[in-house]
C-alpha cells in the first residue's frame, strides 16, 4: 500500500523544513596548494591576472559618497515633486480635470521610477542610474506643467526643479558609475 505524501514523523522525506544538524560542522579542506598552477618562470605574475576594474577617471576614485548623495537628493526631490503635484491636483480639480489626470499620471510615473531607482542605486545595480534620470525628466515635465498652466505657486516652487537636476548630475557622475561597477 502506498504511503500518502504527508509530512510527518512517518514520512520524513517529504518534509519541507528539516531540522538543522546538531553535530559538529565539517571542516573545509584547503586544496589551494594542490590545485594551483604556478606561472611560467621569467614572466611577471601580473600578466596572468585580468583586471576587471573600470578605468580610472580624472575625477578620482570610485566613491559611494556621490551615490548616497544622489539617493538622498532623489528622495527629497520625490517628496517635493509629490507635494507640488498633489497641491496642483487639489487646486485645479474643479476647473480642469484632464490636466489633473495628466499631472497625476506624471506623478505616478515619476514616483515609480524614482523609488525603484533609489532602491536599486543603494543595491549597486547599474540600471538605477537610468531610472533616476527618467524620474528626474518626468519631474521636470511636471514642473513645466505647473509653470505652463500659470498656476500661482510659492516662490520656492520655482527653485524645486533644481532638485531633479542635481540628482541627475550626481547619478551620472563617473564616480557614481565606477562605484556601481566596482567589486
Amino acid at each position: 500500500m502506498n504511503q500518502p505524501n504527508n509530512p510527518g514523523p512517518a514520512n520524513p522525506e517529504s518534509r519541507i523544513i528539516r531540522r538543522a544538524p546538531t553535530g559538529s560542522m565539517p571542516q573545509a579542506v584547503d586544496d589551494f596548494h594542490t590545485t594551483r598552477i604556478p606561472p611560467p618562470s621569467g614572466l611577471p605574475q601580473q600578466q596572468f591576472a585580468p583586471s576587471l576594474k573600470p578605468a580610472r577617471v580624472p575625477f578620482g576614485e570610485p566613491s559611494r559618497t556621490t551615490a548616497v548623495a544622489a539617493a538622498a537628493v532623489s528622495i527629497i526631490s520625490g517628496w517635493a515633486t509629490s507635494v507640488v503635484a498633489t497641491e496642483l491636483i487639489a487646486g485645479w480639480w474643479h476647473s480642469d480635470r484632464l490636466f489633473c489626470v495628466a499631472v497625476a499620471f506624471l506623478a505616478l510615473v515619476f514616483s515609480a521610477a524614482t523609488i525603484s531607482g533609489v532602491i536599486l542605486l543603494l543595491l549597486r545595480q547599474p540600471l538605477s542610474r537610468y531610472l533616476i534620470v527618467a524620474g528626474a525628466v518626468v519631474a521636470i515635465l511636471t514642473y513645466l506643467g505647473v509653470f505652463i498652466a500659470g498656476a500661482r505657486v510659492a516662490w520656492v516652487v520655482h527653485t524645486l526643479p533644481l532638485l531633479p537636476i542635481t540628482s541627475t548630475v550626481l547619478t551620472l557622475m563617473p564616480r557614481t558609475r565606477d562605484w556601481l561597477l566596482e567589486d
